[in-house]
């Protein structure tokens, strides 16, 4: 199979040439894959899963980029109530939730929906709705490009935070190879404790409904809100969601809070203000232009998609643009939440 540029190989289809592309459907052809690199004379390679949250260079790479297509889920039983769950790197999340709820498995199940591979979920720290990978999370195996070996990683030396982890702090020294979590039996899923998957399922914070219906309630919230993507849709060119819900002081809190910003405070403990409401704060809406080819979502400000003749220069452009406005107007700064993959020219802007 061809891949001629990175465009292919993303949501955003944006991205220039890959030099060269390997696509690892089994995980036995690994141990070849590092072989190849090694004899091509790379320290390490772009590793790829859907692509769901990167923006690719319009030079796009010189070196290799591994797709990783690698799928298979297996368990093994930890005690009486809980399940370890290991997963190939190339599973779709989406697809692992949905199994879990069908075995009646809670942990994850707030995480139906979101885009992307399940090795590439722990990068991020994934999370929606009041979970996160690292709640369940129990170890990665990892190949480690810096020692040339294998690693398995238990969740803490991952250091997961929120959207952040040490794969995040230090790109291409590790590739995710498997991912195993801890999963509940349970009929009922784990305690509802975001307020809007309350009122969706229609149950008081603290309810426990079952894990199938959490599940389903997690899924038409998020088709409502623009959330899923949409591959035959005009908003499918995109990556979810473009900036972090941003850090703020007490006082920033304080003041964007009594006009009317959502403010919460995230599982370290920071409180963060809804970065969506601050760029309605400086004129953004649904479907408002923000540059050429470059337009919210029709559905939601915080979701930026490509049309036409769009760059990645141009979108990350964009993106810049949008943090210095809201700095401007509200001394909060915002971060990109998708990650620049590719060869930059020192002139063009980078997340």
């Amino acid at each position: 199979m061809a891949y001629p540029t990175l465009a292919s190989l993303t949501t955003l289809r944006l991205g220039g040439p890959a030099d060269h592309v390997l696509p690892i459907s089994d995980p036995a052809a690994w141990p070849e894959a590092v072989r190849t690199v090694g004899l091509r004379g790379e320290a390490a390679p772009v590793v790829l899963g859907h692509g769901s949250n990167v923006i690719a260079a319009d030079a796009g790479h010189p070196g290799t980029v591994v797709v990783m297509n690698t799928r298979g889920i297996t368990t093994t039983r930890v005690d009486d109530s809980t399940v370890a769950a290991t997963v190939q790197a190339g599973h779709p999340l989406a697809d692992v939730v949905q199994w879990a709820a069908a075995e009646h498995l809670a942990g994850i199940e707030c995480l139906a929906g979101i885009p992307g591979t399940t090795g590439a979920a722990p990068v991020q720290n994934a999370g929606a709705y009041g979970q996160q990978i690292s709640d369940t999370l129990d170890r990665v195996t990892v190949w480690d490009w810096e020692m040339g070996r294998l690693r398995t990683l238990p969740t803490e030396a991952c250091r997961l935070r929120y959207r952040d982890s040490r794969f995040k702090a230090d790109p291409g020294r590790w590739t995710i190879l498997t991912a195993t979590f801890h999963l509940t039996r349970s009929q009922p899923a784990a305690s509802i404790v975001y307020q809007p998957l309350a009122d969706e399922l229609g149950v008081s914070i603290g309810s426990r409904p079952p894990v199938p219906e959490v599940t389903a309630a997690v899924l038409a919230n998020r088709q409502r809100r623009g959330l899923l993507l949409d591959r035959h849709g005009p908003d499918v060119r995109q990556v979810g969601s473009v900036f972090l819900n941003p850090p703020v002081t007490a006082a920033q809190a304080a003041r964007w809070s009594a006009v009317g910003c959502p403010v919460h405070t995230d599982s370290d403990g920071q409180l963060r203000a809804s970065a969506g409401w601050l760029l309605e704060h400086i004129g953004c809406r649904p479907g408002h232009d923000v540059a050429d080819g470059v337009r919210c979502s029709d559905n939601r400000v915080l979701t930026l998609t490509a049309h036409g003749d769009a760059t990645a220069t141009g979108f990350s452009e964009a993106l810049t643009q949008l943090g210095e406005r809201v700095r401007s107007a509200t001394s909060v700064v915002l971060r990109p939440e998708p990650v620049a993959i590719g060869t930059w020219s020192a002139d063009q802007p980078r997340l």
